[in-house]
């Protein structure tokens, strides 16, 4: 019998950036890769809180399932996980984090992002596309990953994506490494091998969280579904995890 997964995309995706680990699942798991507010198809739907995006996933999901997500969406399955308690039995965090701990580091970042905001608003979506390509965190991806990638960002619009940015961004969403503890249930954190800034993140949060391993991805970087979306297949159906090591 097939089970249910949740799959909640990053900053400038689209539900569709799941596509290629949905076809890896197969019919193992039915799978619901919704348009997180402010992107794709709801780039247009306010207010873009965390709020109304948690209300979205209550209405939206199954009575109980697996929730994943990327980057952002790690950080939205996190808040999940504490509001939606026990329809939650497992969660798969790709490249996640729990936000910034610091108050005044925190505010700074949202202070960043608030002018960024600002910027996006005055670009076309080509525009942005090409900017945000070039960030750090997401250097060396597979042309054909970078291509896939540039298509599904080409789904949004800059207003949307600006109030995603004030409304979801780093900076605006809460911290939750004091409340790690309260979640109970098994997390697996997929770390890429070339991302050392989050296999670091993962290792702090996994020694924090009462249940979870972290699985380094070989080869991979930032955005691990799209680079190797057969390995987040198996770890989404097989529950494969290891703890970090050190």
């Amino acid at each position: 019998m097939a089970r249910d997964v949740v799959l909640l995309h990053g900053f400038t995706h689209t539900g569709a950036s799941w596509d290629p680990v949905v076809a890896a699942l197969g019919k193992r798991y039915r799978s619901l890769a919704p348009d997180i507010r402010g992107h794709g198809s709801r780039s247009e739907l306010e207010p873009v809180t965390l709020a109304a995006v948690l209300d979205d996933l209550a209405r939206q999901a199954p009575e109980r399932f697996t929730l994943a997500g990327y980057s952002m969406g790690g950080r939205i399955a996190l808040h999940a996980a504490l509001a939606l308690g026990p329809r939650i039995d497992r969660l798969v965090l790709i490249g996640a984090s729990s936000g910034i701990a610091d108050v005044a580091e925190r505010e700074a970042r949202r202070a960043d992002d608030d002018a960024f905001a600002d910027e996006i608003e005055d670009l076309d979506i080509e525009a942005f596309a090409r900017r945000w390509a070039q960030t750090p965190v997401l250097a060396g991806q597979p042309p054909a990953v970078l291509a896939a990638v540039h298509a599904d960002r080409l789904r949004n619009r800059p207003a949307g994506l600006a109030r995603a940015l004030r409304g979801l961004g780093t900076g605006a969403l809460p911290s939750l490494w004091d409340r790690l503890g309260e979640i109970a249930v098994p997390v697996a954190l997929v770390v890429g091998e070339c991302d050392a800034k989050f296999r670091a993140i993962a290792g702090e949060m996994a020694a924090a969280l009462p249940d979870a391993a972290v699985v380094v991805v070989p080869g991979a970087g930032h955005a691990v579904h799209l680079e190797t979306p057969d390995a987040v297949a198996g770890v989404i159906s097989t529950g494969l995890a290891r703890r970090p090591e050190g």
